[in-house]
């Protein structure tokens, strides 16, 4: 399987999850500022790195994890699941492909956070608010990925986009 986490920016929920996934944060508590701050990439990605596919590493079946910042567009997504079936078709890649949005678990003061900070470059102001939401959402993106994970499992599609909308 391919696991490929998306949201608006890509650099702070999706590096969140992708970290959860792998097993590089721990479950089932809230996440202290050093722990949030020491995920690679989060808060690090620019306007540049947006549309690109983010390696973060293999999980622990061996399944490799990417993200995505798309900004508001609405094609990534879909040309990312049309390119995925027509490997599929041609033989070219056999692996099931899982596209899940981070974006229902981002909270307001996060999104507050990422435009001060990656959009008007005012990291000073941006990143305590970015820690703030972390701190808010790390638990539900953590049941983002067991969801993720599962439904991986129990769908049949050999492409699968999940919204998420469960996680609003």
């Amino acid at each position: 399987m391919i696991y490929i986490y998306n949201d608006y920016g890509g650099t702070h929920t999706t590096s969140l999850t992708a970290a959860y996934h792998l097993k590089k944060l721990p479950s089932n508590r809230k996440l202290t500022k050093d722990e949030i701050q020491s995920v690679r990439y989060f808060n690090k990605l620019t306007k540049h790195d947006l549309g690109k596919l983010i390696f973060h590493g293999i999980d622990e079946d061996n399944n490799p994890v990417y993200t995505i910042g798309r900004r508001n567009s609405k094609y990534v997504v879909p040309a990312i699941q049309e390119f995925a079936a027509l490997l599929q078709e041609r033989n070219q890649l056999s692996e099931k492909v899982i596209i899940s949005n981070t974006s229902p678990t981002v909270p307001f003061v996060m999104s507050v956070g990422g435009f001060l900070a990656r959009g008007l470059n005012i990291n000073f102001l941006g990143e305590p608010l970015l820690v703030a939401g972390a701190k808010q959402c790390c638990e539900k993106i953590d049941r983002l990925v067991e969801e993720t994970k599962k439904m991986s499992h129990s769908m049949t599609a050999k492409v699968i986009v999940l919204e998420n909308k469960k996680f609003h």
